[in-house]
């Protein structure tokens, strides 16, 4: 299933209710399976989002490097707060359980790209190399 799934995100962006569907009968399952497997995996997107997706990991490894202060930064920076996309649709910025990074926090994901031991100057970095 999850590379199905993967396969129409990258075609239409994220998963909307219609294609779960679809890939439940394709699949030969129930519907609620689809959800439960699209709902479980944070890089599985239920909603539309910015040309970047920002996964910033607040687990308690993160946490203990600072990543509420990271993901504070971001939300200024970025002029959203979490679960919220840009004006100019670039940046979509997400709260994330872990990204098994736990030696190297705090950590974020940039689409498929990881950056680990944040700073606020490697944010600052990170965000202008992306504009």
């Amino acid at each position: 299933m999850l590379p199905v799934l993967h396969v129409v995100q990258d075609t239409l962006g994220h998963l909307p209710p219609a294609a779960m569907l679809q890939v439940a009968e394709k699949l030969s399952v129930a519907p609620t399976a689809v959800a439960e497997v699209a709902t479980f995996y944070s890089m599985l997107r239920l909603q539309p989002c910015g040309r970047y997706q920002i996964d910033v990991c607040t687990n308690v490894s993160c946490s203990l490097c600072g990543a509420e202060q990271i993901l504070e930064h971001l939300e200024k920076k970025l002029g959203v707060s979490v679960g919220e996309t840009s004006a100019d649709g670039k940046f979509t910025l997400r709260e994330v359980e872990c990204l098994a990074s736990c030696g190297t926090g705090p950590a974020l994901q940039v689409n498929e790209d990881f950056h680990e031991r944040l700073t606020p100057q490697k944010l600052d970095a990170l965000i202008e190399s992306l504009k």
